[in-house]
């Protein structure tokens, strides 16, 4: 029967009260008391029941104790507890309960266990400290810490053993601060630790992990007299090192009187799993200087730590010492030789270790399997994993979570469905390794759907599943959704630098320059700034937002520029005023001079920032000294820019002819750039023949009908418009709503084309006819006919009118405006957004797929007619 989960009505154990479930991973460390107290309780009852004769049985509750006994020493539990409910409610001796809860610990026998306890709760026996103990011991071990919870409550009487148990309990559970939160009341309650207590305490600092507290727990050492016990001071380097406190736990080690195996181990898997693997092997080295022999377990971390060198040559050496030292026979120095191997890309040799085992376990299995995913190897992931069912082996979370991220780079989302139901009937959900996996898995498969139902099931979230989700929100493009749940992470869960990468990337792309100084000065004060690829994401940041001159700032911050560095401060140009063509080329010679080496990259930003700058001799000479002087071989991203070049600049039939004389099959991005080119200049038979390749060759993408329909509606051809967009309907195409993004006061508003849920739509509203009427008023010339106009914009929404007027209302006056839009910008939004940043004085920046637009006092930095083409108002 279970034990109801009252809180204990001692005060001292109120607030140390947790009703959760618990659920252990490991064999209590405890076990050294349970043995202990198991084997003298079995000696004295096995001594008493052949002292008995049958003139010594007296009564029949005497009877029924020694009957009990010798069930018990038999191990015949069963029987036992049919003899107990037959005798009522009627109160056996302590030793014999004790023989009967040591039997059910030993068995693991749970429900027995709580059966037992009722009867002794029923016959209103107390709970004396020998029997309390027992029934705690039994219960920590079959992982009913609730009860055992309940019956430390009702202790009359308790012991050091008493808390030890339960601060094990607590620990091996995973509840670290409960478990230190029982140790300082243990200490309140006047029970000083022993040799047991500490290494218990300390690993639960280690596992939080917390140095002050863990600092504190060293000084109680000192104080209690324990610091010459080689088990505590091991706990401790264990603690330090775990703390990532490399120093602290080197003073322990070098100060210890005596040292043994664990403490080598201690210290050398301590800097292993922190990754300073050079350090771990000279201690290593150490030990055998000093001739301590190695254990299986320093062999295991060693071999694992060779593994992350870049010289094969030691971690081989390391291999044969071990052979020779006579490891060569245990599963597991096999398996981390096999992961040893993996990591040093030999995947061949890591196979050949793996057939020649004759005992395989699931590490051994996941260890290929992830070797083979690491080394970009995703089939053979899974053909390995396959294997492993065949053998009916049964995956960990690990094996779950290797296979599912080969999953994610093969993009099988179909294997990903069945692994997820696997680990469902395998009871693997709860963990976070296989929750992060799946995040993974469906957001580089595009199912951002199910990415976002598996981060809302999931038990706990860290800080890699919360970064999950808002890269999951980022690659797909709803960098808006990234940014709530970015807000979202920040109540409980710090952001690593991962995390501001992704949401760095998201503020860039919507344009929330307000949004992405608030994480730029987060990384500042964490001391984050200069880490790893955020320097790159905060230049990205004021680059998107074209923050050019803040970019500058950050690009000369930045000590160590890489290629990508100057690649973002070179997309910069793209887009922007007149001029700014040579300022790449400025750049990109600074870049030459400082002896970077230009990749792909660099030349796509280049030829772009020519193309957008009309410098088409400039673009021509550095398409043509691509590989012969720079040995970058032009892709088609380069021709395509190309033919971008010739097109913006009114050379249609030479970029026609450029793309018949490429090397390579062009593409429809190619076809599309001459159609984009053909758009602007109003070339109607040239765009459909772009149209005509390009329709072959891709027939769902929707921006190229909407190119080819706004060049039939910028001449007139309506009757081809409406054929156009028939067949689109027909073969199940749909244009993405016009939406524009805006930032006031920090926070981000999105506005859809037709959309009147926001909240001050009517005031937005309001503003835009009060607008028109002012234009209209101050006879601004081409006012009607580009109110009139718009019908042919049938793409645009004109949702980046409604952002600039929600901008005017939400901020101050004279106050630049920012907004992004997911299309392109009309020419007749483009029109009136030029009249409103006259009449309201403002500087207004419209950021959309083409580039940049600066508004002020009535101009654009676009320069209209080169950016419109002929038909330009």
């Amino acid at each position: 029967m279970a034990v109801s989960a009252k809180t204990p009505s001692n005060p001292l154990l109120t607030t140390c009260f947790f009703p959760l479930p618990f659920k252990f991973q490991r064999p209590s460390i405890l076990n050294f008391y349970a043995n202990r107290i198991k084997s003298q309780i079995a000696l004295k009852n096995a001594k008493e029941l052949h002292a008995l004769t049958p003139n010594s049985i007296s009564n029949p509750t005497s009877d029924l104790n020694t009957e009990i006994s010798r069930l018990c020493l038999n191990g015949d539990l069963v029987q036992a507890l049919q003899l107990l409910n037959a005798s009522g409610k009627a109160a056996l001796e302590e030793d014999t309960y004790i023989a009967l809860i040591r039997l059910c610990e030993w068995r693991r026998a749970a429900p027995e266990g709580s059966q037992l306890y009722f009867h002794i709760s029923s016959s209103n026996t107390p709970l004396s400290l020998r029997l309390g103990n027992a029934l705690l011991s039994m219960f920590v071990r079959v992982h009913e810490l609730l009860v055992a919870w309940t019956v430390f409550g009702k202790m009359v009487e308790r012991d050091v053993f008493s808390w030890n148990i339960m601060l094990g309990g607590y620990a091996k559970a995973g509840f670290f601060e409960e478990a230190l939160n029982l140790y300082y009341r243990m200490l309140w309650a006047g029970v000083w630790p022993d040799l047991y207590t500490f290494p218990c305490v300390l690993r639960t600092c280690g596992g939080v992990p917390d140095l002050v507290r863990g600092k504190e727990i060293h000084a109680h050492v000192i104080r209690f007299g324990f610091c010459s016990e080689v088990d505590v001071l091991n706990a401790l380097i264990t603690m330090y090192a775990k703390c990532g406190y490399f120093d602290h736990a080197r003073k322990v080690f070098d100060v210890m009187p005596v040292r043994d195996c664990i403490s080598w181990n201690a210290m050398i898997s301590g800097y292993f799993e922190n990754g300073e693997h050079l350090d771990g092997l000279n201690l290593f080295l150490m030990m055998r200087d000093l001739s301590v022999e190695p254990d299986l377990m320093t062999m295991t971390s060693v071999i694992s730590g060779y593994g992350f060198l870049s010289d094969k040559k030691p971690g081989r050496e390391m291999h044969g010492y071990a052979i020779k030292k006579g490891f060569g026979v245990d599963i597991s120095f096999f398996n981390s030789l096999i992961q040893m191997y993996a990591n040093f890309g030999s995947l061949m040799e890591a196979e050949k270790l793996f057939l020649r085992m004759t005992s395989k376990d699931v590490v051994s299995w996941t260890a290929m399997i992830s070797g083979f995913e690491k080394n970009r190897s995703p089939e053979m992931a899974l053909y390995m994993f396959e294997q492993m069912k065949a053998e009916n082996a049964t995956p960990d979370e690990i094996t779950i979570a290797s296979v599912l991220s080969s999953c994610a780079s093969l993009r099988r989302v179909d294997v990903g469905i069945e692994l997820q139901e696997l680990a469902r009937k395998n009871g693997l959900m709860p963990y976070t390794i296989v929750g992060n996996t799946l995040l993974d898995m469906y957001s580089k498969s595009s199912c951002i759907d199910k990415a976002v139902e598996i981060f809302k099931l999931m038990p706990e979230k860290d800080v890699i599943s919360w970064s999950s989700i808002i890269s999951a929100f980022r690659i797909n493009h709803m960098s808006f959704e990234a940014l709530t749940f970015f807000r979202q992470m920040q109540v409980d869960t710090k952001p690593n630098s991962i995390t501001l990468i992704a949401a760095l990337s998201a503020c860039a792309a919507l344009g929330a320059l307000m949004c992405g100084k608030e994480i730029h000065a987060h990384a500042l004060r964490s001391e984050r700034a200069l880490q790893g690829f955020l320097p790159n994401a905060i230049l990205n940041l004021y680059v998107k937002c074209g923050k050019t001159e803040y970019a500058l700032t950050q690009f000369k911050l930045h000590e160590r520029k890489d290629v990508v560095s100057w690649n973002i401060m070179l997309s910069g140009y793209i887009g922007r005023r007149r001029g700014h063509g040579d300022l790449a080329i400025a750049l990109f010679c600074k870049m030459e001079e400082d002896g970077i080496q230009p990749d792909e990259v660099t030349f796509v930003a280049l030829l772009c920032a020519c193309s957008k700058s009309g410098m088409v001799s400039q673009g021509l000479n550095f398409f043509g000294s691509m590989s012969a002087k720079y040995g970058v071989t032009p892709n088609l991203r380069h021709y395509g820019c190309m033919v971008d070049l010739l097109g913006r600049a009114g050379h249609l039939e030479e970029a026609h002819k450029f793309i018949q004389d490429m090397p390579i099959k062009p593409d429809a991005a190619i076809w599309g750039a001459l159609l984009n080119a053909c758009r602007i200049h109003g070339n109607i038979e040239l765009g459909e023949l772009s149209a005509k390749f390009i329709f072959e060759k891709d027939c769902k993408s929707v921006g190229y009908y909407m190119l080819l329909c706004n060049l039939y509606a910028d001449n007139g051809l309506w009757d081809k418009v409406a054929k156009l967009r028939k067949l689109m309907k027909e073969r199940g195409l749909t244009v993405d709503p016009g939406c524009s993004w805006v930032e006031a006061k920090g926070t981000i508003h999105a506005f859809l084309s037709g959309d009147e849920s926001h909240p001050q739509m009517k005031e937005i509203n309001a503003v835009l006819t009060g607008l028109y009427d002012r234009i209209e008023e101050a006879s601004l010339d081409g006012f009607e006919d580009d109110i009139e106009a718009s019908k042919a914009d049938i793409f645009c929404g004109h949702s980046e009118r409604l952002a600039v007027a929600f901008g005017l209302i939400s901020s101050t006056p004279g106050t630049p405006i920012q907004v992004t839009k997911n299309l392109y910008m009309c020419k007749s939004c483009h029109q009136i957004v030029k009249w409103i940043s006259k009449i309201v004085r403002r500087d207004i920046t419209v950021r959309d797929t083409e580039q940049f637009h600066f508004f002020k006092d009535g101009r654009c930095s676009c320069g209209d007619e080169e950016y419109w083409g002929r038909k330009s108002g």
